[in-house]
């Protein structure tokens, strides 16, 4: 015991042992630790002590957290920011390429845009109203395009008042392996900025309690799911839950087909905000979530 002891241990001036401490720890040793961890667990163990960051800094810790097809996700990179002129990213530090994938990455024109989950490393998207194919869109006695700061589009398409409700979109993408569940978001009445304060009006909301509406989506692979539900809690932003599917493969693209309706035309309905379609790794929810029954 006191020899174990004695090898983890240095000896002082004077004969006294000194207790080996986290600060003795072998870079090598605190990188094992850290390829066990998510990136904000890296990045607040660097500020411990030289050997964390040290090892924060190593590209194997990096890489390790990098979804398997990062490669070809930088190239959307490199569209948005450059062009499609090709940047040299063997040079940049893994560290660094983490980084930017987890800020979002915008593609078809603005209108979809996808980012790193930083705690595990997956790959969420985002779906602005604009990228979705929406009933009656362009007459504004249905809808209008509304600017707001609580979409991440800074836009929304907003339902005055319509019989025949729906929402249809896809999507064509190299999702890296693993499940993914889909959503709408979507929020009952207007939501407007007063004297700094927030308000929400529902007097206009009408027509969701009558019939459930239908979610849906396909995946080119056979993957399918249909749920419906009623939509409720005005004044809030909702994930609806439309399904959950598997990308088996991180170099193969998935494509997904997917639409929200409401079509019975016996009576309106009325003051329903779309905000986006969100994809997210299974079990991610950063927003209220409401799973719709099959």
């Amino acid at each position: 015991m006191g020899a174990g002891a004695s090898d983890l241990a240095g000896v002082e001036p004077g004969g006294k042992v000194a207790r080996a401490g986290l600060g003795d720890l072998p870079e090598l040793c605190a990188a094992e630790v850290l390829l066990r961890l998510g990136a904000p667990d890296v990045c607040r163990l660097a500020r411990l002590n030289r050997a964390f960051r040290g090892a924060a800094a190593a590209d194997f810790v990096w890489e390790a957290k990098l979804p398997g097809n990062y490669g070809r996700l930088l190239r959307f990179v490199d569209d948005a920011e450059e062009g499609g002129s090709g940047r040299d990213w063997s040079a940049v530090g893994k560290k660094d390429v983490f980084a930017r994938l987890a800020k979002p990455v915008p593609f078809d024109g603005g209108k979809r845009e996808f980012w790193l989950e930083k705690s595990k490393g997956g790959i969420c998207m985002a779906l602005s109203s604009k990228a979705l194919v929406i009933t009656g869109i362009d007459d504004r006695r249905y809808w209008i395009n509304m600017p707001t700061a609580e979409s991440r589009f800074q836009s929304i398409a907003y339902l005055q008042q319509i019989w025949w409700f729906e929402v249809v979109g896809e999507v064509d993408f190299c999702f890296p392996a693993g499940t993914y569940s889909l959503y709408f978001r979507l929020h009952l009445g207007k939501s407007s900025t007063r004297f700094g304060r927030r308000i929400c009006s529902s007097e206009q909301v009408h027509g969701w309690d009558k019939k459930p509406v239908r979610f849906q989506f396909s995946t080119s692979d056979g993957q399918h799911a249909v749920s419906q539900c009623y939509l409720d809690e005005p004044g809030s932003w909702i994930l609806y839950h439309v399904g959950d599917f598997v990308a088996s493969s991180s170099e193969e693209s998935i494509k997904l087909k997917f639409s929200l309706a409401q079509i019975d035309c016996t009576h309106t309905k009325g003051s329903l905000c779309v905000d986006s379609v969100l994809i997210y790794p299974k079990g991610f929810e950063p927003e209220r979530v409401i799973k719709a029954q099959k």
